[in-house]
């Protein structure tokens, strides 16, 4: 998924109404998933930093829940350095959250057109397809997968985020680490659906 769809290449079709709209969508749904590939890397990075100083200190108190109680009963403050690497792991996944937040609003539009094409041309909708094969119902299919994938993986995301500090055991927080890179809730065929929708929509090319 290399490269960026801009609007330069928005401006170079005649595209107009539904398909226009569907189109500029391909292109957010394309530019958002790169938005978050980048923000996932960067999260990795901190994730080992984390998991790194948490295995070198000597402090076994939860980092990333603001303050902890002791067994004393006093308050523990974890390390400075770490609770910052916390801070920025959690802003993180708030810029994927609202990612996801823009994913949800797409696929309202699509869903609008959905509902339009359906008012206009009936239950069926149009019989003629907006572009080589696809009908409105079909992008809400192929972004739907991508909407589920990407919220099922916020999910995640946050959960390791309450997790990553707290693991005292390397091998979990290996676990952890490998979850956070590799993604297991953003399927193969949900990057596929978005090649089929930007190959429909023509911002893509078979190569040869």
């Amino acid at each position: 998924m290399e490269g960026d769809v801009t609007n330069v290449n928005r401006k170079c079709s005649a595209v107009t109404g539904s398909g226009r709209k569907l189109k500029d969508n391909a292109a957010d749904w394309h530019n958002l998933m790169l938005r978050w590939e980048k923000l996932n890397d960067e999260g990795f990075t901190i994730a080992s930093n984390i998991v790194n100083a948490r295995r070198s200190s000597a402090s076994v108190s939860p980092l990333c829940s603001g303050e902890a109680e002791g067994s004393s009963g006093d308050l523990v403050l974890g390390n400075s350095a770490l609770r910052e690497e916390c801070e920025k792991l959690e802003d993180v996944v708030n810029k994927m959250a609202a990612i996801v937040a823009k994913m949800e609003r797409l696929m309202a539009s699509q869903r609008g057109l959905v509902d339009l094409e359906e008012f206009q041309f009936g239950p069926q909708g149009r019989k003629v397809p907006l572009f080589h094969g696809w009908n409105a119902k079909d992008f809400v299919s192929s972004c739907g997968l991508l909407l589920r994938s990407f919220t099922s993986e916020l999910r995640l995301k946050r959960v390791l985020l309450r997790e990553v500090a707290h693991c005292a055991d390397r091998d979990l927080s290996l676990v952890y680490l490998s979850c956070w890179l590799h993604q297991p809730l953003v399927p193969a065929r949900a990057r596929l659906a978005l090649e089929a929708v930007l190959l429909e929509t023509g911002q893509r090319h078979l190569p040869g």
